[in-house]
């Protein structure tokens, strides 16, 4: 067998991983042995988000990539073996683990931090800011300590900042320059940046230009400055700049540029034909880029040409839109507006500290750049203007004045098809328009198809904009239904339920639906407006077929088909008697147990029958449901504020008691997640939630609208120094405000994203009261908290309800197929019972259990000799008998016995079930899946007795083909 010829990467940064990314995608691993050495242990991880790890210490939640990446690839990987030598002449490299030929060599080095030769700049006092070891050492100089210094007031400076005040830490920036981010922005740019990142307690000096550092008499050491008073700190971590890490390179003799860097072509090829240089570690043309951007282009070139495809680097865009600490700062093309005549508009916005510019050529055709400082809303417009050459419009002002002042917003038709709309996968307005051509018709198959906004999903809204566009212009009506049975929006929906006192799904489609039985995407959507509107309990007989498996049964579904149960633990407080409790109940079931990142402890395993078992044992010891499976009031986390902690100047528990105990139990569009911390420290990162709380020494400040997921995205601070009155009337109007006008499993960071007017129009409504509803959404706050029940109470005081809970409607054996088995108490998948029940199966009508038993417009499972059925009701209409359907219980996607927990509903014509996992929809009377027509469920003959039994016997088996064309 021939050998494969070996592609090397030395660098597994971002852009040596995303390098191997793309060799992937063009196939070069069929045809080459791809090796990959990084310097680190670790895998590849984002550094973008490096500060995420200070205080997660979660290494596995910034890895760029599945576990299996590499396996599955046959991609060799080297962690944590530096490269030592280079032999161009051999076309080899040598490591500790001996000497490795190549055809072709990658180098994505990157680079090193820059510390300037400053006297004293050694232990704590020359940190650095790069690695996960950089944040690790970090972290252990800050025991003990109480104020920190960073070097560079730069985008890494200041996201050290940021880290050093996550530690506890008094933070203070010194800057050699007049202001801050001086590559980016302008001086009063850099003012107003500066302005923002004081108010958020951290202390800002420009122009110190610091000249030793030596041992300090009240903290570690002491800075000394040229020609300014020297301060005291304990700590001194360094982000004046970067240099290109090319020893490498240099040892070797390939070309080297006067001030470092790998000198490159267009091409990315180094003076070494054989070899290429890509991201921080290359220099095109006497410039080195910092971003992460050019190198994803530069690894996108290298990947081609191996490839066999024409390809060229010809640069890069260095605009940069990004969210600073909770600030929003942009930096688009000619910002500082160094072209020869550029002209400039500028707005500064004094009473919030915002600051705009936008710069012209000098003729007043082009847009060459802008910067914006305290609302990236404005950049998505202005980058097109720039990147694309579009004619501004006769008042250039307009495209940065505040909005309602006549600006006028680039339509997504004004784009040429050149446009670059994700600059993350380079995917332009051509490439989107080829796509819908090509068929993709909805948002999520045009994400699938393009990759477009499944990078940073920062180009999310002007992806959907584009998408809507172009199939105006192909004829083709942007339908905002909610689905096929709602002509209407959630909020449309909402408004109507609450004008009409409507009480029930079957009311609503009566009077504004377009028939049918709805689907798994109205009838939760329904379900959840209802429950906000007017707070009945989930498990009444009347909604039970709208919700999905994890209200149904009040319990998280896990992919194995058992349940996790999470009790309320207010505030993340709980008395020892209550966690021995847990401790207790987590045994006797044989549950695995994990602490949440809400301050509860979820419990893992649980069957369906088991669930109403342990509920009454919780509840007996004073728990309550936590609504861990509801879009709904998750958590209130919490640090130990005043109580105990030596820095808190508030009660920070006692108020997340409170509002944990006012909100539990509120259904919303999503799920909701609040925090408390107890002073500016934060250690209970109120500023990534929905609603955060933070203490000051006059009260509390509020912020909004933040939320982790795929999407992070800083809470914004909304109000400063309440009184506990105050605080709880803001949160209630915007909860309720929210809960009316936001889409269905809309986040309130993506609601507010779509906010007309931003958070400026926020502050008007919930704040001034702008549109005169805040009495009213406070009085339905109130109607909420007056009529909380517990859940999990309400259902074991009526036995009704709890038939339900179990696995089977005609046997009380627990699903044989679920077994414990040692690696994290994780259950094994169940095997598929079609391949147990082929050609088998009762071939005359068998009695499986009684009408009784059945739940109408909803599913429930039964035993027969080996299989689990699902069997679906839908009882008598005016116009219909009764039916019964009779399917596998097991799904073929996630391998779990969970078919008789979905919601049923028709799609297109089709009576389906839709499967509580990954919501594949199955045709009840065939079984085919309509997603996949190659997988899917066995289906019985069912009919119902005078008696009133359920009997079932086989159909003669048939082809997935002859059931189709049936």
């Amino acid at each position: 067998m021939t050998m494969k010829e070996n592609i090397i990467i030395i660098g597994n940064g971002m852009v040596g991983h995303y390098c191997a990314e793309q060799l992937v995608m063009h196939g070069l691993h069929e045809t080459h042995q791809i090796h990959v050495f990084g310097s680190e242990r670790h895998h590849a991880y984002d550094r973008v988000h490096l500060t995420e790890y200070m205080t997660s210490q979660d290494a596995l939640a910034l890895r760029l990539h599945e576990e299996d990446f590499h396996s599955a690839h046959g991609i060799i990987m080297h962690l944590g073996v530096p490269v030592m030598r280079i032999d161009r002449d051999a076309r080899a490299v040598e490591s500790e683990e001996g000497i490795l030929p190549y055809s072709t060599l990658i180098l994505a080095t990157g680079s090193v931090p820059f510390v300037p030769s400053i006297p004293g700049n050694t232990g704590s006092a020359g940190l650095v800011y790069r690695t996960l070891e950089d944040l690790d050492i970090i972290r252990a100089a800050a025991k003990g300590a109480s104020h920190g210094t960073v070097i560079g007031g730069g985008l890494l400076g200041l996201e050290a900042a940021h880290a050093l005040k996550l530690l506890g830490l008094d933070v203070s920036v010194v800057q050699l320059g007049t202001h801050l981010m001086s590559a980016q922005l302008d001086e009063e740019g850099g003012r107003a940046l500066r302005r923002r990142i004081e108010t958020l307690g951290i202390d800002v000096r420009t122009s110190h230009a610091t000249k030793e550092i030596v041992a300090g008499e009240q903290k570690r050491h002491r800075l000394v400055f040229a020609n300014s008073p020297s301060f005291e700190t304990d700590m001194v971590v360094f982000s004046a700049g970067i240099r290109p890490t090319d020893q490498l390179g240099r040892a070797c003799g390939l070309a080297v540029g006067a001030r470092g860097g790998l000198v490159i072509d267009n091409q990315c090829r180094t003076s070494d034909p054989d070899i290429f240089a890509i991201g921080e570690c290359a220099l095109w043309q006497d410039q080195v880029f910092g971003l992460v951007g050019p190198g994803y282009t530069m690894a996108r070139t290298v990947a081609s040409l191996l490839a066999g495809e024409d390809a060229a680097f010809t640069g890069a865009d260095m605009s940069t839109k990004l969210k600073l600490q909770g600030v929003d700062v942009g930096s688009i093309g000619d910002a500082h507006g160094r072209e020869p005549g550029a002209t400039s508009y500028r707005f500064i916005g004094e009473a919030d500290g915002s600051y705009r510019r936008l710069v012209l050529s000098a003729d007043g055709q082009r847009v060459t750049g802008a910067i914006l400082v305290g609302d990236n809303s404005y950049y998505d417009t202005i980058f097109q203007y720039v990147q694309n050459g579009i004619k501004p419009p006769a008042d250039p002002a307009a495209l940065i004045l505040p909005r309602g002042e006549g600006a006028e917003l680039l339509g997504a038709d004004a784009l040429p098809d050149t446009a670059m709309i994700c600059s993350c996968h380079n995917v332009t307005k051509g490439s989107i328009c080829s796509a819908i051509d090509a068929g993709c018709a909805d948002l999520a198959t045009l994400k699938q198809s393009t990759k477009a906004s499944t990078g940073c999903g920062g180009c999310a809204a002007l992806l959907k904009s584009v998408f809507e566009t172009e199939l105006s212009a192909r004829g083709i009506e942007v339908d905002h239904s909610l689905c096929e049975h709602f002509s209407h929006t959630r909020q449309e929906l909402y408004s109507l339920v609450r004008v009409h006192g409507i009480r029930s799904f079957e009311e609503l489609m009566t009077r504004h639906g377009n028939g049918g039985l709805g689907c798994d995407i109205c009838k939760p959507t329904i379900g959840s407006i209802l429950a906000s509107a007017w707070n009945k309990p989930i498990t009444d007989p009347l909604y039970i077929p709208l919700q999905d498996t994890n209200d149904t049964f009040m319990a998280n579904m896990q992919k194995n088909g058992t349940y996790s149960v999470v009790p309320r633990i207010a505030g993340g407080e709980i008395t020892p008697d209550k966690l021995i409790v847990l401790g207790q109940v987590a045994k006797k079931y044989g549950l695995y147990t994990k602490i949440t990142g809400g301050q509860r402890v979820d419990l893992f395993g649980a069957q369906l029958h088991q669930l109403p078992e342990i509920w009454g044992e919780l509840l007996e010891a004073g728990f309550e449901t936590g609504h861990a499976y509801g879009k709904s009031t998750r958590t209130v986390k919490s640090c130990v504020g005043s109580t105990w902690c030596r820095y808190g100047v508030q009660d920070s528990v006692g108020k997340a008691l409170d509002l944990e105990n006012r909100y539990k139990g509120l259904r919303s569009p999503h799920k909701l997640k609040f925090a408390v911390s107890g002073c500016t420290r934060e250690c209970a990162e109120a500023q990534s939630k929905d609603v955060g709380i933070i203490a000051t020494e006059n009260g509390w400040n509020l912020y909004v609208c933040g939320n982790g997921g795929m999407r992070p995205r800083h809470a914004e601070l909304f109000a400063t120094d309440l009184d506990s009155e105050t605080l709880v009337k803001y949160i209630d109007r915007f909860l309720m405000f929210y809960i009316r006008t936001a889409d269905k499993l809309q986040r309130t960071s993506v609601w507010r994203e779509g906010l007309e007017g931003g958070l400026d129009y926020l502050k008007d409504v919930i704040i001034k009261d702008s549109l005169g509803i805040a009495e009213e959404l406070e009085q339905q706050m109130q109607h909420v908290v007056e009529t909380y029940h517990c859940e999990w109470k309400d259902a074991l005081t009526d036995g009704e309800k709890l038939k339900r809970f179990r696995t089977f409607v005609n046997d009380s054996r627990p699903d044989p197929n679920v077994q414990l088995v040692p690696e994290r108490d994780q259950v094994k998948p169940a095997p598929n019972q079609a391949t147990l029940l082929e050609g088998a199966g009762p071939v005359e009508w068998t009695a499986l259990c009684d009408k009784n038993d059945l739940v109408p417009r909803s599913g429930v499972v039964a035993w027969y000799e080996g299989a689990q059925i699902a069997l679906f009701y839908l009882p008598e209409t005016e116009n219909t008998s009764a039916r019964v359907f009779a399917v596998d219980n097991h799904d073929p996607f996630s391998k779990a016995n969970i078919i008789g927990r979905g919601i049923i509903g028709d799609l297109r014509g089709q009576l389906v079930v839709a499967s509580p996992l990954y919501k594949q929809h199955f045709n009840l009377e065939n079984g085919i899946c309509l997603e996949d027509s190659s997988k899917s469920l066995r289906t019985w003959d069912t009919r119902l007795t005078p008696e009133g039994k359920v009997e079932i016997r086989a159909r003669v088996m048939e082809t997935i083909a002859e059931r189709l064309s049936a």
